[in-house]
């Protein structure tokens, strides 16, 4: 019985490091949708669906939290309500910076990209999941160091960064309510990444799936007992709450997802619900533009 059940082990373990816990998957989606996949345009229009299906829900959330206490009792600032205003605006930017720079990007794919190499063989779910892990880590300190810099010399904030923070107490619209010089940032280091780490296209479009659903979260209000921080032991993970405290006290919370290198650096704080309640703001939820 022992010796069976070691064999099983033995058989699972290798299974995982095979890679057939995904085969299955990778097949359909090889044998059903090769050309969709293989479109240079396949991974912007995954990027884009996937941030407006996300700021979708958040924005009904927003929409129904001020006569839903179930919803309202998450939210950081339960006492001010995400406006019909707030979200016109936001969104304006968001489609106007897709439409300037998102959409001639993808032309521009389209064009002059070769189409994606499909493998027949899926990565490894270990290879999978560490790959995603890995473009988080290297991402998580290319932003820092540009989100660092961009606070600290004040024509670069004044120019590029100060657009985003408009917004002292963010929502899920807010992720993307960025000049083109940040979002072209961001854009370019998420597609990079992979390539650098040499990830499995199946991976490379897992990471951007994911980057795109904590960066949302970063911004979306919620401090929900699912989220990423609440996951992630030992506090290394900021998550909503600490971003919230860096749109407030903008010296602060840098990286964008991890907290280690705000730990090094000196610039972490950890926000109280005491600080979030104090914190006031002219209508509208606008905020500091300097």
């Amino acid at each position: 019985s022992n010796l069976a059940r070691h064999h099983q082990t033995i058989c699972f373990c290798s299974t995982l490091s095979e890679g057939l816990v995904l085969q299955p998957a990778w097949d359909y989606l090889h044998q059903n949708h090769h050309d969709l996949l293989r479109s240079p345009l396949f991974p912007v229009v995954l990027s884009v669906c996937t941030y407006f299906f996300l700021v979708a829900v958040y924005t009904v959330l927003d929409l129904l939290a001020p006569t839903w206490p179930c919803i309202n009792r998450y939210k950081l600032h339960p006492d001010r309500p995400v406006t019909w205003s707030n979200i016109w605006t936001t969104l304006g930017v968001t489609v106007y910076n897709h439409l300037l720079y998102i959409f001639p990007a993808a032309v521009a794919q389209w064009l002059w990209r070769p189409p994606t190499p499909l493998p027949r063989e899926a990565p490894s779910l270990w290879g999978f999941f560490l790959g995603i892990l890995g473009c988080t880590v290297v991402f998580d300190f290319q932003y820092y160091l540009w989100h660092l810099l961009h606070h600290r010399v004040p024509w670069l904030y004044r120019t590029f960064h100060a657009v985003h923070h408009q917004y002292n107490q963010p929502f899920s619209l807010v992720t993307q309510y960025l000049s083109g010089w940040e979002l072209f940032s961001v854009g370019f280091w998420a597609t990079v990444d992979p390539i650098l780490l040499q990830c499995h296209c199946l991976t490379t479009w897992g990471f951007m799936v994911f980057n795109i659903y904590v960066s949302t979260e970063d911004h979306c209000g919620y401090d929900f007992p699912w989220s990423m921080h609440h996951l992630v032991p030992f506090g290394l993970w900021g998550g909503a709450p600490k971003h919230d405290a860096h749109h407030q006290r903008p010296g602060t919370n840098f990286a964008p997802f991890f907290s280690h290198w705000d730990w090094l650096g000196g610039t972490h704080i950890v926000p109280t619900p005491s600080s979030h309640a104090a914190t006031a703001e002219p209508e509208d939820m606008k905020g500091r533009k300097d």
